[in-house]
């Protein structure tokens, strides 16, 4: 019900869509819509921002955050044309040339900018497009977020199956490209690695890595940026080539490096509402070589 109650909105027009965002934002900011966990995190990432500096992030973060909640609704009914005008790839000549030479590729993404929007990929590439998906505590909002990446995404894999079935993939000789948000939060007890990102230490989730390095798919980073009101551009950066050839942790480290740099630029397009360092009690960036010895 609610993926034809939200169908029907999406049908509205992009200034009616947009104007309701406005109203939200206004909403959610005199509400103040996970206001210390979001000013937590900015003043742990940006020490030497001001407090009011910390406020107008937050404050244009929230903006972005009501546009992203009504571009997802509109993207069930747009078309495939309008897709791929409202997000653009700069350089599919290099996939596909890695699909010609019967690669598959790993597409490294963040919480930045509009990372649902990524399914587009399949709608331009020549690779079998997919995502893999964490499945949401809210039941009628996973399945309408399932329907909704599944309509142009190609394949949802399910985390705790990704890895058979990608092996399933190259078995059957269909060359994927995947991308996986690299920036979640391991769960308790998966903390295998910590690195040093938005001046915190982070601890990192290893699977694309693991993926990488277990079937040497080509790793990329997908560079988001935000063009204007639901108009973004998409960048494929080569990382690794070979990843089988890196040191452990080299490609996840590399990502966390790149997300940091694109929110570094634009900080109101990643999610700051994320309790992204829930599960560490000391987020100095000086600890992390210990603690990185405890685990090994």
């Amino acid at each position: 019900m609610l993926y034809y109650g939200l169908g029907a909105v999406s049908l509205l027009p992009w200034r009616v869509l947009y104007l309701f965002s406005d109203l939200l934002y206004w909403v959610i900011r005199i509400v103040g819509y996970r206001k210390d966990v979001i000013i937590e995190n900015l003043r742990y990432s940006f020490p030497e921002k001001t407090e009011k500096e910390i406020c107008e992030i937050k404050n244009r973060f929230y903006h972005h955050f009501c546009d992203l909640f009504v571009e997802v609704i509109k993207f069930q009914t747009l078309s495939n044309e309008d897709k791929k005008r409202h997000l653009v790839f700069e350089n599919t000549d290099y996939p596909d040339k890695l699909y010609d030479e019967g690669r598959d590729i790993l597409v490294a993404l963040g919480h930045y900018c509009n990372w649902e929007w990524i399914g587009v990929a399949n709608l331009v590439l020549k690779h079998l497009g997919g995502a893999i998906y964490k499945p949401l505590k809210n039941k009628a909002f996973d399945r309408y977020m399932y329907l909704l990446r599944s309509n142009t995404v190609g394949v949802v894999y399910p985390m705790r199956t990704v890895f058979r079935d990608l092996l399933r993939l190259k078995q059957q000789g269909k060359h994927y490209i995947i991308g996986v948000i690299t920036d979640q939060t391991p769960p308790p007890g998966q903390h295998r690695h910590y690195t040093c990102f938005l001046n915190q230490k982070t601890p990192v989730h290893l699977g694309l890595e693991k993926m990488a390095v277990k079937f040497n798919d080509v790793v990329l980073f997908g560079k988001m940026e935000k063009i204007k009101r639901g108009y973004y551009k998409m960048t494929f950066v080569p990382l690794f080539e070979n990843p089988k050839d890196t040191e452990e942790f080299e490609v996840t480290d590399t990502v966390m490096r790149y997300i940091e740099e694109e929110i570094k630029k634009k900080p109101e397009y990643w999610l700051w509402s994320h309790k992204r360092w829930k599960h560490v009690k000391d987020r100095s960036c000086e600890s992390i070589e210990k603690e990185n010895e405890k685990q090994s």
